[in-house]
C-alpha cells in the first residue's frame, strides 16, 4: 500500500490513490490537475523522509469541485455591560481526488 503525507491547503493530509480530500481553497477551476508536496511517502515497508528523494516524488490530484464549509457562529460576551456580539463564518473549501503518487 503506497501512501503519502502531502502539504495541501495549509493543512497535512495523508493520501492514497483514489482518496478524495477536502482542504482550503486553492486557485484552481473544477476538472484541472493540480501537484500537492510530499512530506513523507510509504511505500510498503520503505519510509522516504529524505529531502532530496521527496523532491522526486510527485503527488497529483483533480479538483472536483468548489464547495463552502458549515456555518461556524462567534459569539462575544461582556457581562454587565451590554455587550453583545454575534458573527458568522463559511469557510472556502476545495474537494479533490488523488490521481497518481510517483
Amino acid at each position: 500500500m503506497v501512501y503519502a503525507i502531502v502539504r495541501a491547503g495549509g493543512h497535512q493530509e495523508k493520501v492514497s490513490v483514489g482518496d478524495i480530500i477536502t482542504v482550503n481553497r486553492m486557485k484552481a477551476k473544477a476538472g484541472e490537475s493540480v501537484d500537492l508536496d510530499a512530506v513523507l511517502l510509504v511505500d510498503g515497508e520503505t519510509v522516504t523522509t529524505d529531502v532530496d528523494a521527496l523532491a522526486k516524488v510527485a503527488v497529483s490530484a483533480e479538483v472536483v469541485n468548489e464547495l463552502r464549509g458549515p456555518k461556524i457562529i462567534i459569539q462575544k460576551y461582556k457581562n454587565k455591560t451590554g455587550y453583545k456580539k454575534r458573527q458568522g463564518h463559511r469557510q472556502d473549501l476545495t474537494r479533490l481526488k488523488i490521481t497518481n503518487i510517483k
